[in-house]
């Protein structure tokens, strides 16, 4: 059974999840999405969902503010319309974003939270852990994490100075007049985020790039990835385990490789939901 699980952040935009639930449960893997992924892109969503309630275990696809371009609302702070998405996201909303979804589980008398993300989730998972050392996180999931260099490789020099000028002009809040990275309409302030803030770009390729956030985070958990994965620079498998070895908890943690499917683990929603059904079991015994 599916139902709706919005929740409230404190600035008062509501983020619109789905609970999948067979019945009570005290166990609950949270999803935070990443850009785009919504369930018209990823339908693995749907498939997690249905193995882990066969398992008796709660599934809660926790949409963020950039699943979809553009999200109509109401915010619960001023009570006027809202528009919020990939168009208008700013990455500091991270931390209220997944603590309104932890907030809601614990109000819903999950004991047992599981946090996951899916790409540029993955990668807020990893930015809220740095900074939060959350208790009511008993592990976490990083399902195929962003490179976010990689993904703004074809951003070029021109279009950088564009996002900077317009936001140092006062203009953050004015659409970019380029889609950003090819394929998303955004404002500047939301691509200056992407391109210069970092406050995401915490997983790379090789041994270069800031590697702190990875080094803070102390629960263990799981990392997950499709060995065709095409945000990797070329090596899913390397790349992974590159992710884990700057962590303190590397050699408590599992990593799942999935073989022969990509970032969105095409034809292999079934196997992945099962690898991901499996770790939870483990954890649960």
């Amino acid at each position: 059974m599916q139902r709706p699980y919005n929740v409230a952040t404190r600035r008062g935009s509501v983020l619109n999840g789905v609970l999948f639930t067979e019945g009570p449960s005290d166990t609950v893997l949270i999803a935070i999405t990443g850009i785009h992924g919504n369930f018209y892109s990823n339908p693995f969503y749907y498939v997690f969902g249905e193995v882990l309630n066969a398992a008796g275990m709660d599934f809660l696809y926790a949409q963020t503010n950039d699943a979809f371009g553009q999200i109509r609302t109401t915010n619960t702070v001023t009570g006027q319309p809202e528009v919020i998405g990939s168009w208008n996201e700013r990455f500091a909303f991270t931390d209220e974003d997944i603590d309104a979804y932890l907030t809601a589980a614990v109000q819903s008398g999950y004991r047992h939270i599981v946090l996951a993300g899916h790409s540029l989730g993955a990668n807020k998972v990893i930015y809220y852990l740095s900074r939060h050392h959350d208790p009511r996180v008993e592990h976490f999931l990083l399902l195929s994490p962003a490179n976010i260099e990689y993904m703004m490789s074809g951003v070029t020099a021109r279009e950088k100075d564009i996002i900077r000028r317009q936001v140092e002009q006062g203009d953050g809040d004015r659409m970019l007049p380029f889609p950003f990275m090819g394929w998303v309409t955004c404002i500047a302030n939301t691509a200056w985020d992407w391109a210069f803030s970092g406050i995401l770009n915490n997983v790379h390729t090789g041994s270069g790039g800031d590697w702190s956030q990875l080094e803070s985070i102390t629960h263990t958990g799981g990392l997950l990835i499709g060995t065709y994965d095409n945000f990797t620079d070329g090596d899913p498998a390397g790349f992974l385990r590159t992710i884990n070895d700057h962590m303190p908890t590397a050699s408590e943690n599992r990593l799942i490789f999935i073989e022969k499917t990509g970032h969105t683990y095409q034809m292999k929603h079934q196997e992945t939901a099962e690898a991901i059904r499996d770790l939870l079991e483990e954890w649960r015994k």
